[in-house]
C-alpha cells in the first residue's frame, strides 16, 4: 500500500512508500541559518538517505533558499531552508522497456524541503519534486 501517489511532470506515475521527516533546524541551539548552515544540514539528510536507503540511488531536489534579511552577521547574510526535511521512498514501473512489468519496477530514494508537514500528493505537489527525471535517476529491480 503506498502512501501517495504523484503524478511527475513527465506523466509517470510514482508511488511513495516510505516518508520521513524532520525539522530542519532541529536542534540547533546557537546561531543563525546562513549558508554555510545550511549547506551542512542539506548535505547531512542527504548522507542520512544515502545511508539508510542503501538499496536505492538518492537524489536531492535542491532547496528553494530565502534570504530575509540581507544584513550580514558574523557567518553571512540569513539564508532560511524550508522548516521541513523531507526523505521520501517512491516506486514505479520499470524504467526499461524491454523489463518485464510484471517482475519489474523501479525505485528512488529523494530528498526534498517542504514549508509544512503534509504528504505530497497527486498532481498538486511541489513544482521541483513533481519535476524528478526519473527515467535517468531511478533504477530498475527484479521482484
Amino acid at each position: 500500500m503506498s502512501l501517495s501517489r504523484l503524478v511527475l511532470s513527465s506523466g509517470r506515475s510514482i508511488e511513495l512508500s516510505e516518508l520521513r521527516m524532520s525539522s530542519t533546524y532541529a536542534g540547533m541551539l546557537e546561531g543563525y541559518p546562513c549558508k554555510r548552515i545550511n549547506d551542512l544540514k542539506v548535505s547531512g539528510v542527504q548522507r542520512e538517505a544515502e545511508a539508510a536507503f542503501s538499496f536505492a540511488p538518492v537524489h536531492l531536489v535542491p532547496p528553494l533558499r530565502e534570504y530575509p534579511d540581507r544584513t550580514a552577521g558574523p557567518f553571512g547574510p540569513v539564508e532560511v531552508l524550508p522548516s521541513v526535511a523531507c526523505i521520501g521512498v517512491f516506486g514505479s514501473t520499470a524504467v526499461a522497456p524491454d523489463l518485464d512489468p510484471v517482475l519489474h519496477r523501479s525505485v528512488l530514494t529523494v530528498v526534498w524541503f517542504q514549508s509544512g508537514p503534509d504528504v505530497p500528493s497527486g498532481e498538486d505537489a511541489d513544482r521541483a519534486l513533481r519535476g524528478i527525471r526519473w527515467e535517468e535517476l531511478a533504477q530498475d529491480y527484479e521482484l
